[in-house]
């Protein structure tokens, strides 16, 4: 695949992805604020929102053997009808077990839209850093807004309705999944996915569980709390909370990517998990240092988020890349499902500036132990004389 080529077919399964991921972004803002609504319990929709994540571990390597069968443009378009009927069972379908069917389906969607857009921003090497970052901005577009419109609607109208509305959303993906490649995928299977970790590996699982998990487990309950959890606004501010994260994502991916292509994503990827570990320390301080700790976080995760691929792709050159990438995005997914029960779990119990140390020193850690910054920057091939 060419460089125009890859550019192309990132951006579409970026957009694809986009336009269906507030399926579930907004499910994890109202499914605790209107638990009675959809009928379940507040301890049951705790299990509703990991369902997802464990699904796609467990169900990982059949959708893998579908996505290198089939290729990118099946496995994308089956999946936004996926999260289409989805969306729509958290609308018309209350209740415990209809809602876990539809979670299930949720995380065999997002896990082949997943492969897709890590899978597609690496297939040529150069440039793989800005397409990265560009995927980035274009896939945190759609929570971002879908939080905030979402929360406004809810308030107005139910939680329901939202759900319709995302659906019909979720659809509008359609042509750019039937724009991606056909014939075989890459393969995406060949490497043990659970096995002794490498050291990137350890360091998603951290990441997952710091800034995925116990970060924004903290920051939405700090929005709620703040109108009084379930009192008027207090799904969107919620809601506003959580759609910082996104558009740090969407101003500053791109230059997350092209800092990466400038002086190397493992370079960047320890200097920035450094920096997140110490912001993640400071909001346990309370005061200013929460607020100053939250957005420095926000900030920083924004420039982190685009570094993982291309730097797993540079360490796992040729046919492991697209295991190795996989094999990233399980860990990832084992620490953000960690995170939010450890949080729950500690904040009752230990002062904040404890949690949040230990979270922070155990990002420190991940980072710091990282195979160190000798991925070189992309540079431009020499002239032939």
């Amino acid at each position: 695949m060419d460089a125009p080529a890859a550019d192309r077919a990132s951006r579409d399964a970026s957009i694809a992805l986009g336009l269906t991921l507030p399926t579930d972004t907004v499910l994890y803002l109202l499914l605790p604020l209107h638990a009675a609504t959809f009928g379940v319990t507040f301890a049951e929709a705790g299990l509703l929102l990991a369902a997802n994540r464990l699904v796609r571990i467990l169900g990982y390597g059949w959708i893998a053997r579908f996505y290198e069968q089939h290729g990118p443009r099946a496995a994308c378009s089956l999946a936004v009808l996926g999260a289409a009927a989805s969306s729509l069972g958290y609308a018309l379908l209350p209740g415990l077990w209809w809602l876990l069917a539809a979670r299930l389906v949720w995380g065999l969607s997002f896990a082949a839209l997943n492969i897709a857009t890590q899978a597609l921003a690496t297939a040529e090497a150069g440039g793989a850093a800005r397409r990265s970052g560009r995927s980035r901005a274009i896939i945190a577009t759609g929570p971002m807004i879908g939080l905030v419109a979402g929360a406004l609607i809810a308030e107005a109208r139910g939680p329901h309705l939202v759900f319709l509305l995302l659906g019909g959303i979720a659809l509008l993906a359609l042509p750019f999944a039937l724009r991606l490649p056909g014939g075989h995928g890459e393969r995406v299977r060949g490497a043990p996915r659970f096995g002794l970790p490498a050291r990137i590996d350890v360091w998603s699982f951290v990441q997952g569980m710091a800034l995925d998990g116990v970060f924004v487990l903290g920051l939405s309950v700090l929005a709620a709390s703040a109108l009084g959890g379930q009192g008027q606004g207090a799904a969107l501010a919620a809601g506003l909370a959580l759609a910082l994260r996104y558009a740090s994502e969407i101003a500053l991916g791109p230059a997350g990517g092209a800092l990466a292509h400038r002086f190397g994503a493992m370079r960047m990827l320890v200097l920035l998990s450094t920096t997140s570990a110490l912001a993640l320390a400071a909001i346990g301080l309370g005061g200013a240092g929460l607020w100053i700790g939250a957005l420095s976080v926000v900030l920083l995760r924004g420039l982190l988020q685009p570094l993982p691929a291309p730097a797993v792709a540079a360490l796992n050159p040729g046919a492991d890349r697209v295991p190795a990438l996989a094999r990233l995005a399980t860990w990832r997914d084992l620490g953000a499902g960690a995170g939010p029960l450890a949080a729950g779990l500690l904040l009752p119990v230990l002062p904040p500036a404890l949690v949040y140390g230990l979270t922070g020193l155990a990002l420190l850690w991940a980072g710091l132990a990282l195979p160190g910054p000798r991925l070189r920057p992309e540079r431009p091939a020499p002239r032939a004389p």
